[in-house]
């Protein structure tokens, strides 16, 4: 007796197979969900409790109270912890005013109280997390590649050495001379404000490395040329080479001219 494969399959098969695929989908989901939405370490349901008060006394009135966003604020579901410790931890949140840009200035609360915010937001949905010492460590990037990825990523906006510069609207690309590692890597992955979001498909962990080893090198380094004038590049160069310069040299030749006479 010969048995063909048609009468082999089951009519079950394909919706077996599509049983299959769902459930090795959401195993892929749910462990890379986990991984992104862990805020810290050390998150525990008391971080989240306390982080979901300070958010009802503080943010809820632009957010909502189910931080589901309003008229005047976004959604922060899914934004992460690491978003609200960028905004939170440089100041920009709360906002002062309602203007184009959300301004930095000194943080509100402590890092303690930041870290509990963020993890009750992270508990709202996954998102890139707060990351770990060693993934902002400038010690394990390379300056030279970080160059690099800078200037061909980010010099557009925060010029060529980080010092910042003019955007459309009332924005600027604020200045990174200040911002520590930490601040850096969350602004590349959650993309605050006018800046796009670079995940690891644009930018690797190394490559964030390196971009953060860079600016620290930045940050420290001696300017052998003398004085850089805020590193803001040729314009402000050619109007101290014309305005102090050539002026200089006109005032020199008016004096010299007078006293001959």
């Amino acid at each position: 007796m010969v048995i063909t494969a048609q009468a082999r399959r089951s009519r079950y098969a394909p919706l077996v197979l599509l049983l299959l695929a769902l459930l090795c989908t959401a195993g892929i989901y749910s462990v890379v969900a986990t991984d992104s939405a862990t805020a810290t370490s050390g998150s525990s349901s008391a971080n989240v409790q306390e982080g979901e008060a300070l958010f009802e006394a503080n943010c809820a009135s632009c957010h909502g109270p189910d931080a589901a966003g309003t008229d005047i604020a976004p959604s922060l579901t899914g934004v992460g912890a690491a978003s609200v410790h960028f905004q939170m931890i440089t100041g920009r949140m709360p906002m002062a005013n309602n203007s184009p840009q959300a301004e930095a200035k000194e943080p509100q609360f402590s890092e303690e109280q930041i870290e509990d915010v963020a993890a009750y937001v992270a508990s709202l949905g996954p998102g890139p997390a707060i990351p770990s010492a060693d993934m902002v460590d400038p010690a394990l990037g390379d300056p030279a590649s970080g160059m690099e990825l800078f200037r061909t990523n980010c010099s557009m906006c925060h010029n060529a050495v980080g010092a910042g510069g003019a955007l459309s609207e009332g924005k600027v690309a604020p200045s990174l001379m200040d911002s520590t590692p930490v601040e850096i890597y969350e602004a590349m992955v959650t993309g605050p404000q006018s800046m796009p979001v670079f995940n690891d498909a644009n930018i690797t962990p190394q490559g964030k490395r390196d971009i953060i080893a860079y600016i620290d090198y930045q940050q420290n380094a001696e300017s052998v040329g003398g004085n850089n004038l805020g590193s803001i590049g040729p314009v402000v160069e050619g109007l101290w080479i014309w305005i102090i310069g050539i002026g200089g040299l006109c005032l020199v030749a008016v004096w010299i001219g007078a006293k001959k006479s």
